[in-house]
């Protein structure tokens, strides 16, 4: 039986692993979870699981929680209740779906506490995969994706070294705008919110959408490659591939290829990473090839989607650059929804924050954080960016 407790549990990602959890109860037991404002989600998640412990952000709504669930379940609230759950005695794993920088401190103490971490958060590793992975290494656990694409890199790894690596693909569904003759790079400024929340092959949460329009959600898991796998960023590459049935490959020295396919389920991936090193038996995901009949590939247009070069530039560089990278496209993303800005400001924003940033090397978490809010302020700045310091 592995313990598991999860951080972000009435998320998407969180309520494909109760039903993970719910499909292996002789293997799987949540121990803690943790959740932002869905209080009522949560309490139904505690009277079928019963763990030990519960998080809610907010003081007052864990109060309440509290008062419903009883005293012999203790409930936690905030950035200090996350790191309670994190460091629970008796967990064996921590799986981290919290959006945003929430989850880096918890990472960090689950990891300094003896637990293996599973990350779904995107920003975990891009903030802070330098620090991340030297912490494991340093405490002897394992930092195990349970982004689709990490998850086949790993899976097709298969605890092959690094050196036995040529490249790592991402695989991209190209987002609404990868058809060059529909949308020329000349009309992107004309895109409006409500096009660009419209996925061609996915129904998700706004910020992801947005960042799949721009490609900035592929950027983003390039650095978290560069880190998961400790490859350079230049063995890291992107392919549209609008079927998303390969969810990413790996290329071998010796030209050899392997990539993991699947019909897209994120159970999937879950399930391997809290039952790895096993593979336990599952009937969520089947995939029916005649039916799906062609799978193709593309290279991205770097002309029309800059963000790729954008994130490259950040994994090279590293220190506290994709700090900024993350943070300036998330405000450049709300203001777009906002329309305050246009589509292709977007990237331009992202662009002009990070050449104004004055990267810190080999950050700490105090220093990462502080460039993350720096950022932030410079991102929303606009032309008076280069006013302000880390």
């Amino acid at each position: 039986m592995k313990n598991v407790v999860l951080l972000g549990s009435t998320g998407s990602i969180g309520t494909s692993t109760v039903k993970v959890v719910e499909d292996l109860p002789d293997r799987l037991r949540l121990v803690g979870l943790a959740a932002g404002g869905n209080r009522g989600l949560l309490l139904a998640q505690a009277r079928r699981h019963r763990p030990e412990v519960l998080c809610l952000a907010d003081p007052a709504n864990a109060a309440e929680l509290q008062a419903e669930v009883g005293p012999a379940t203790p409930v936690y609230s905030g950035a200090e209740g996350l790191l309670k759950l994190a460091t629970l005695p008796g967990a064996d794993i921590v799986l981290i779906a919290i959006v945003g920088t929430a989850g880096l401190a918890p990472a960090l103490a689950a990891i300094r506490a003896g637990k293996d971490i599973a990350i779904a958060s995107k920003e975990i590793l891009v903030m802070a995969g330098e620090t991340v992975m030297r912490e494991a290494r340093e405490h002897g656990v394992r930092v195990l994706a349970v982004d689709s694409e990490h998850s086949a890199i790993f899976q097709c790894l298969d605890r092959q070294p690094a050196g036995a690596v040529r490249k790592l693909w991402l695989t991209a569904s190209g987002g609404p705008f990868r058809d060059a003759k529909l949308w020329p790079k000349e009309s992107f400024a004309t895109i409006t919110v409500e096009r660009a929340l419209k996925h061609p092959s996915w129904v998700m949460g706004r910020k992801i959408t947005i960042d799949s329009a721009t490609l900035f959600n592929k950027g983003l898991e390039m650095i978290e490659a560069r880190w998961l796998f400790d490859v350079e960023m230049a063995r890291v590459g992107v392919v549209v591939h609008r079927q998303s049935i390969v969810h990413s490959m790996v290329e071998f020295v010796d030209g050899s290829l392997l990539a993991q396919l699947s019909t897209p389920d994120m159970c999937l991936p879950i399930q391997y990473a809290l039952t790895y090193p096993e593979r336990v038996a599952s009937d969520r995901v089947r995939t029916d090839f005649p039916k799906i009949g062609s799978l193709t590939f593309e290279t991205p247009d770097p002309e029309r989607f800059p963000a790729l070069d954008l994130a490259r530039q950040a994994g090279e560089v590293g220190g506290t650059l994709p700090a900024v990278l993350n943070a300036a496209n998330e405000i450049a993303v709300e203001a777009f929804v906002n329309r305050k800005i246009n589509f292709p400001e977007i990237t331009e924003t992202v662009r002009r924050t990070m050449a104004a940033h004055q990267v810190v090397s080999q950050p700490s978490l105090e220093q990462i954080l502080a460039a993350d809010a720096w950022a932030r302020r410079a991102a929303a700045g606009g032309g008076g960016i280069i006013n302000y310091k880390v």
